[in-house]
Formats: C-alpha cells, structure tokens, sequence
C-alpha cells in the first residue's frame, strides 16, 4: 500500500512549523477555495498533528516523541542537543573561525513549535523592520493565531517582586514598551491549573477540508520553468518513491538553514542565499531571591499551585542594551545545592541574556553541491564570527546579567556563564526581507523570492534585522504578511 500524494494543489507549503501552519490558517480563512498541502519531512508525534511535546502526559511516551524528532542520528563528539532537536554532523565551524557548534533543528510535524518556551516579545527600536509599516497589525494577528497571553503566571510566588526589582535596576531612561514586563507567552492556563503550551496545532487551528498534510515526506526540489514556480518534488519517506507535485505557488518555511538548502538544492540562487546568518550569543546566570516573605504571602493567587510552572519576566532589548533578558522563576535550583537547602518555590530565580548580532554578509551557510548530507541534499558549511562589536555586546551582557542577579539577590554561580554559540536556536537572516532586489536580500517584503514568481520564503530566516529577542512572533506575523499575499494573487 502507498499513499496517495495530490497531483498538484493550489499551494505547497515546505515545513509544518508554526511559520507554515501560519500560512496555512490565513489561506484557510482568506481563500478557503484554495487546496492548501504543507508536506513536513519528520513524523508525526502526537494524535493531533503539530501538539507540544510538554502536552504529551506520560514522561516515557515524551521521551519517545523527542528521540522521533531528533533527524538522521546521533553525533558523537561530544557535543549534546536539546531533547527534540539534533546538531549538524559537520560543517558548522569553517577554520579560523567561531561557527556555530549548537547549531540545531527537529524534524517533526510542528518543527520546533513542539519544543519552544513560547515565549513571544514584540520587537522593539531597531529590532523592528522599518519598511514594513503594517508590522503592528501583521504582530496582533500573530498573537492571535499564537495564542498569546501576557498573564499566564502572574500569580507564581514572587513575580511582583521580581518585576518591581529588575525595574529598578534597568527601567531608568528607557521608552515606552521597553520598561521591565511579563513576557508574552504562548499558554493557556485552564481553571485547574492545567497549562497547554501553544504548538503548530494552535496556529493551525480547526482546518478545512482543503488543507492537506504528509508527514515524513521530504520536499527535495523547487521545479520552475522560465522563473516561474510549478509545483515541488516529494520523497515519500515512508515507502520510498518520488512525486512530482504542481502548484500554482510554494511556500518554503523550513527553518533558517534548511530553507536556503532547498532553494540551493533548486538552482534558485540569488545572491543574498544564506548570507547574513545570524544568532543570538547567550549568557545565562542563576539567583536566589534576598529578603522574601511568606511563599503563602507573595502570591495573589494559589501559591502551591503556582509553583508548579514557571513565572516569566522579560527585560526588553533597547538600543543602548542590545540584548534582552528572559527571566524564569524555577521551581529548583539550576545548580546543586546543599542537601538541606530547600528553597522556596519561586524564589530560584534563571536569567538568560541574548544579544543581537553585528550583521555581516560574510557571516553564512553554504552548500556543497559535491557533498550530501544525510538526507542526500547539498551539505551546509557554516562560516560566522564574531566581531569586535558582538564581544563588546557580550561583555556588556555579562555585566548586565551580573547587575540582574544581584539586584534580585544573590547569585548561585560564581560567573555567568556564556554558552556555546548556536544554542539560542534563534537562527535568522539567510532568506531576509528587502525593499528591493539589490542583492542583499532574497525576497520582498511579501515573501517573495524575487525573480521567480509564485516562490516564497517564511521562517525566522525571513527577518531582516538585527533581533535579541525571540523571534517566533516576529517570523509568525511575517509569514501572515505572505500568505495574505498569496490569497489576494490566487483569488
């Protein structure tokens, strides 16, 4: 038996992420005529497609559910992933250079939308994209489709007072949207207490019949004709074979480095492809509350149920800090502690510092059109450095954390400690945004790759900027942004 794959659709979409689950949802609403096939190249995990692995109840079938995301296989070199994700197996520091050795991506049904903190910021200062003026309404609708809340743990022991003292020790002389706040999260809290994390499968919300998806089915090529797309070509990862695919437009939204191996892989090539690679360095640091009151007196709320999730501030990126703090109250201590240390809940406190990237075009992925990775496509080399400008940044961050920490109380850790660059898993930049087609940039500021009509490009490689902060909203609001653009082109 095999499955039947569509002869051709009105619009494939490469990657289920929340990037291409955005796509499909807009389409689904603005044009539900329109037949609408996302092929992702990883299983899928969950009874409903696209779920957060933290919905999966039993800790066993979660184990099991990250190790189905985790791609090719293992490597052995001492380097270790994330649950859910996988490492390149080479190719990620060219030498001489810093590369990107925690460089990661899962392949699964709901890409990294399965795996992610949910945490959703809104840009700010020049981590906005200043040609886009909608960019505003592209975020609400992005909320929306996220699931966003800003006050799904308010009530943990001590946000108040977390809150109250990392403003005053950062809010002086900062703008409005940018003084100490919760973080926007993707969470729904349920009456009991229960918590949902937001995956794939709340972006895409109730589909319509017109919305296909393929699971373990790897999109290898792009097929154009005169710089036109016509449709993609699909391997059937489950019992072998390739299909041919026609349609009227194609959305790539795999992820920062995937994206632009297919449109390699292609022959579509424009100049900017893969340049301007960026992540976010990061320092993370621990403390322990000073001067706390009763857990019971702290909360508003429940203050034992409370504690059983994390509290989340957010210490926004402005220009003169170009970096952003995440601030999660812990349940535990990150470090061990003395046997007969048992600190309140709460009052634990994990600060991780990203800082945004000195773009440079020579900072990217390559591909090797002489050597295959384990998929059999063109094999991606990393070249990036970090500039004078990016380790003053660091350092500044480190100092920052440090400031954090010990206006919070006092620190765990001796240092903060700087972690190997990659592991942000914010990749950007390698299909980026432009107001026109002057070679530093791969598409406009629809989506669309410039000269090859009815190509796209979504994902977090899409935003053109320069961002500390996560960049799921941002990337979410932009792929909106394109599938709207396709609506109103399709009819």
């Amino acid at each position: 038996m095999t499955r039947t794959f569509p002869r051709g659709v009105d619009v494939a979409v490469v990657g289920s992420g929340p990037c291409g689950a955005a796509v499909a949802r807009t389409l689904g609403e603005r044009a539900p005529h329109l037949t609408v096939a996302v092929f992702e190249a990883g299983p899928q995990l969950t009874a409903t497609p696209g779920q957060h692995i933290k919905s999966i109840a039993d800790p066993a079938a979660r184990a099991v559910a990250q190790r189905r995301s985790q791609g090719p296989g293992p490597v052995a070199d001492g380097r270790t992933a994330r649950p859910g994700t996988y490492l390149l197996p080479d190719g990620y520091r060219a030498p001489g250079e810093d590369g990107l050795p925690a460089a990661a991506m899962s392949r699964n049904v709901g890409g990294m939308g399965a795996h992610w903190t949910g945490a959703c910021p809104r840009p700010g200062e020049s981590e906005r994209i200043g040609f886009l003026p909608g960019l505003d309404g592209l975020l609400d609708e992005a909320e929306r489709l996220l699931a966003v809340r800003p006050d799904a743990f308010d009530d943990v022991p001590f946000t108040g007072l977390v809150r109250e003292r990392l403003a005053a020790a950062f809010d002086t002389g900062r703008g409005p949207g940018r003084t100490v706040r919760a973080m926007p999260l993707a969470v729904h809290r349920a009456a009991d207490g229960r918590v949902t994390w937001s995956g794939a499968d709340v972006v895409l919300g109730p589909t319509t019949p017109r919305t296909l998806l393929y699971a373990d089915a790897h999109v290898r090529r792009v097929r154009t004709d005169h710089d036109r797309v016509t449709g993609v070509t699909v391997r059937d990862l489950v019992h072998g074979g390739e299909h041919e695919v026609a349609a009227r437009a194609v959305v790539v939204a795999a992820d920062a480095l995937r994206t632009p191996q297919l449109l390699w892989a292609s022959g579509i090539r424009p100049t900017a492809l893969g340049r301007y690679l960026n992540d976010q360095h990061q320092v993370v640091f621990a403390a322990r509350l000073a001067d706390v009151p009763d857990a019971a007196q702290a909360a508003d709320g429940d203050a034992t149920a409370a504690a059983r999730h994390s509290g989340v501030s957010w210490v926004p990126y402005t220009d003169a800090e170009p970096f952003h703090g995440q601030v999660m109250q812990l349940d535990a201590s990150p470090v061990p502690l003395a046997s007969d240390d048992v600190p309140l809940p709460g009052s634990i406190v994990g600060l991780g510092w990203f800082c945004a990237k000195d773009l440079r075009a020579e900072d990217r992925v390559t591909f090797d059109d002489n050597r295959t990775d384990a998929d059999g496509m063109p094999a991606p080399g990393v070249h990036y450095t970090l500039t004078d400008r990016d380790r003053a940044a660091l350092e500044s961050a480190r100092k920052a954390v440090r400031r954090a920490a010990e206006a919070l109380g006092s620190p765990i850790d001796p240092e903060p400690i700087t972690l190997p660059l990659g592991s942000s898993l914010h990749y950007q930049g390698t299909v980026r945004m432009g107001e026109a087609d002057d070679g530093t940039s791969v598409c406009d500021p629809d989506g669309q790759v410039w000269n090859t009509d009815g190509l796209y490009v979504a994902g977090n490689g899409v935003i053109p900027t320069a961002t500390a902060c996560n960049p799921t909203l941002t990337s979410v609001a932009l792929a909106v942004g394109t599938a709207r653009r396709i609506a109103a082109v399709l009819g």
